[in-house]
């Protein structure tokens, strides 16, 4: 009799014990994983797999109406005697470089404008974002009509002042229209890094550019040792998406000059779609596109690593 009375609460317990699926379902330290579920589920869906079948690709010799083999690294050998492809290498860092660097200054400047108290700065603001917000196909027809090497408004301008004597030919010139995707692409840019700074200066607290005034702080000396510190973290985050943004830029660069002339414009991302969409060779173009993928993650690595040795985060000092 004493051993039926013990067991029964033992039984009963077992029986209420929640099993592994309901305690998961009502656990609040697993609360974020099911909220992070869709969106983990969109990314795998749009860009995991996306990019996963890419880089396969890379490695047979599928075109377009047929599937391909394995051939290991084929393309990639093909590509590593492939002038054409490294001197899509070249003007893709040379834009990349000279763009964000460009973007990175102008914006700056701009922010620190804005950031003051002006008359109808809520106007200027919005107007600052129009380059951005404006389709990149209306913008590259709008520029392509400023460099139209017979009715170029800039042309014309220069002839009028006696600068030329003749229309310069901005996208038919190697030189010129490498200059003018660049000056396109910053035109674009800007807005960007200037409203996405400005955001970061509207956390500077104005105590502290209060106090340096007292202190006898020069402007260059209040935003050396206060503005930059601490819009330093934005900077990173800006910066490395303006890179990203750069280096992958298709729609610009193609609706302009298709990456003429004379390939002096082809970028990686518009030589991978001529070779693998327009010419048909699927293996070859995702081989080109694969291979942007090391200098999108040296650009991550170096802004990550950047932001782990600003020590001044955790109140120390620089290594």
């Amino acid at each position: 009799m004493t051993t039926l009375q013990t067991s029964a609460p033992i039984r009963a317990a077992r029986i209420e014990t929640p099993s592994l699926w309901s305690r998961l379902k009502f656990n609040r330290n697993f609360m974020a994983l099911w909220f992070m579920l869709p969106a983990a589920a969109f990314l795998i869906l749009f860009l995991a797999y996306p990019l996963g079948l890419g880089v396969w690709m890379s490695f047979t010799d599928e075109r377009i109406g047929r599937g391909g083999i394995f051939v290991g690294l084929e393309n990639y050998e093909w590509l590593w005697d492939d002038t054409i492809f490294w001197l899509s290498v070249f003007n893709t860092l040379l834009y990349t470089i000279v763009a964000s660097a460009i973007k990175f200054a102008i914006g700056l400047y701009l922010a620190l404008l804005l950031n003051r108290n002006m008359p109808f700065k809520a106007m200027i603001r919005s107007i600052v974002l129009i380059p951005f917000i404006v389709p990149t196909v209306l913008s590259a027809i709008a520029f392509w009509w400023i460099y139209d090497s017979q009715f170029s408004i800039i042309s014309w301008s220069l002839i009028k002042l006696g600068l030329i004597e003749h229309n310069i030919n901005f996208l038919g010139d190697s030189s010129w229209a490498r200059f003018s995707v660049i000056f396109a692409n910053i035109w674009r840019g800007v807005p960007f890094v200037a409203i996405t700074l400005l955001a970061g200066l509207q956390t500077v607290s104005p105590s502290l550019y209060e106090a340096a005034t007292l202190d006898g702080a020069t402007n260059w000396q209040r935003f050396r040792f206060i503005t930059y510190p601490l819009l330093t973290p934005i900077i990173a985050v800006v910066m490395t998406f303006s890179v990203l943004f750069t280096f992958t830029d298709f729609q610009l660069i193609w609706a302009l000059t298709r990456g003429g002339p004379v390939n002096a414009t082809h970028l990686m991302a518009t030589l991978s779609y001529q070779r693998g969409i327009i010419s048909g060779r699927l293996g070859e173009g995702a081989a080109i596109a694969t291979a942007m993928i090391p200098f999108l993650l040296a650009a991550i690595a170096i802004s990550w690593f950047g932001m782990q040795r600003r020590k001044w985060q955790q109140g120390s000092t620089n290594d």
